[in-house]
């Protein structure tokens, strides 16, 4: 694409610049395992730069009214609403998914800006009465100061503004660790914001490796608040390392979401949504069905349908393809392991389980859309998230022995149940162990105004965006005002 340059630059200080070192290294396409561009491998200098320059930029910016901020924000989405076609193309092009599925993420992206920008105007503290006579007492949002922002690859633009416009609607500068698998549609997003002149050091968006990158962001002791979406992994490092400063600290991490099937179930609703959550995305959703419950007296059933209509699956970058590569070959031979030691362990393959090696997929990195049975609850396959087409199955006897096992998981982040029955419904969002729960639909499709987040694993119990990723990225100031009534 001419839209993207021979080699992806930083934004510091809302201009272009490469690493202090001038190295960079390879971004290759999904879909042809060719180079698309090189990326500027950014370390620790280069991270030390753009947070000074959001630290100085951080103050002016706060000084602005919620309602200014916002303004200015909502002229950022509408430059991506001028240019969500080039968007679209640039996270196609990185991720391998469809034209038409990449402009889906990005009008969710523009939803969410919008959204966001509206918080300007409603900004809110609260007001309360104070015991004392004469005393008035409220509290009020104040800025953190700067934010450091990583995201993850799977949905790229999406996930850029999760963070960014909260973050910035709240007053805080902001430097964004992009992936290293989407490191354009990162760089593009600055490009847009800085045509519609945000000011210069309030974003920055710096290109480069996790350890070499977004390690000396997280230690960095003047980056106030750091919200990471990826692995618990790697979760679990950022919270140790930025928890020995006292930061801030939002995770959004893993998921081995159950997606239940009672006996009373509308059974091609089911499998529709069964195999929408397993492998739309190539899987790559933190949200994906990876644990398929079904009731004993349905199982044989509905598993032949599954089978059935996973075999249909058209695999592939366009549009008329049901879903794409992943994202690189590591995690393409990660999956492959994984389902080796499964099967290995006396799991059984009911379809898929291999890389796809024909003339139109064997240069790409392509998964079988992948189906599983027999593996135990405690196996690593189903206890691990592996982000890619591959679903498990397993037989309960009843509703009881179904809810038991959707908990059985060190994750918790959505779950889903398919009955007719609001009884069952009612009791199981009620009693599953999740941060999100959908009845009769699939594992994911959480909404722009909504908090997402889960429990366990999945997280440490901040949840974005909504209303609620105010509070990750703003302080509660208590204020009382003392009257003279002498003075009135």
């Amino acid at each position: 694409m001419e839209t993207v340059p021979k080699i992806i630059p930083n934004w510091i200080n809302g201009k272009e610049v490469l690493s202090v070192s001038g190295r960079t290294f390879s971004k290759l396409s999904p879909h042809s395992g060719q180079p698309i561009c090189e990326v500027a491998r950014s370390e620790t200098s280069d991270i030390g730069n753009a947070v000074h320059k959001a630290i100085q930029a951080q103050p002016r910016w706060a000084d602005m009214t919620p309602v200014a901020r916002g303004d200015m924000l909502y002229e950022i989405t509408l430059n991506m609403r001028r240019h969500k076609r080039d968007i679209a193309e640039i996270v196609s092009l990185e991720t391998g998914m469809s034209f038409n599925a990449a402009l889906g993420e990005t009008g969710g992206a523009i939803a969410l800006g919008e959204f966001m920008a509206g918080e300007g105007r409603r900004f809110y503290g609260r007001t309360t009465t104070s015991a004392v006579p004469d005393k008035y007492a409220m509290t009020v949002r104040q800025p953190l100061g700067v934010a450091g922002l990583i995201i993850a690859a799977n949905t790229p633009i999406a996930n850029v503004a999760w963070k960014v416009f909260p973050a910035l609607i709240c007053g805080n500068s902001v430097v964004l660790k992009s992936a290293e698998d989407t490191p354009a549609t990162a760089w593009f997003f600055g490009k847009l914001a800085h045509e519609s002149s945000l000011p210069e050091g309030v974003l920055n968006i710096v290109q480069g490796y996790g350890k070499e990158a977004g390690a000396p962001l997280v230690a960095n002791p003047d980056v106030a608040v750091i919200s990471f979406t990826g692995s618990a992994a790697v979760g679990r490092q950022i919270a140790e390392v930025a928890g020995k400063r006292l930061a801030k600290v939002s995770l959004e991490l893993g998921g081995k979401n159950p997606l239940v099937i009672c006996d009373d179930a509308d059974i091609d609703n089911a499998v529709k949504w069964v195999i929408l959550s397993a492998f739309s995305n190539a899987g790559q959703r933190c949200a994906s069905g990876s644990r398929i419950i079904i009731f004993d007296s349905i199982y044989d059933r509905l598993r032949d349908m599954l089978v059935e209509e996973t075999k249909k699956l058209r695999v592939g970058p366009d549009n008329d393809d049901d879903f794409g590569p992943v994202i690189n070959e590591k995690q393409l031979d990660n999956m492959l392991a994984s389902i080796k030691q499964a099967r290995d362990k006396g799991a059984r393959i009911l379809t898929g389980g291999y890389r796809l090696t024909d003339v139109s997929h064997a240069a790409g990195f392509y998964m079988a859309p992948t189906i599983i049975e027999d593996a135990a609850p405690e196996d690593e396959i189903s206890t691990t998230e592996l982000f890619g087409p591959i679903t498990c199955l397993y037989r309960v006897k009843d509703f009881q022995e179904a809810l038991d096992l959707a908990n059985n998981s060190p994750y918790g982040l959505t779950a889903c149940i398919h009955t007719r029955s609001i009884h069952r419904a009612t009791e199981f969002a009620r009693k599953v162990q999740a941060g999100v729960v959908v009845v009769n639909a699939g594992t994911y499709g959480s909404e722009p105004h909504m908090p997402f987040g889960g429990l366990k694993q999945s997280g440490n119990g901040t949840r974005e965006p909504g209303t609620e990723a105010l509070d990750v990225y703003s302080d509660l100031k208590d204020v009382y005002i003392n009257i003279d009534p002498k003075m009135l």
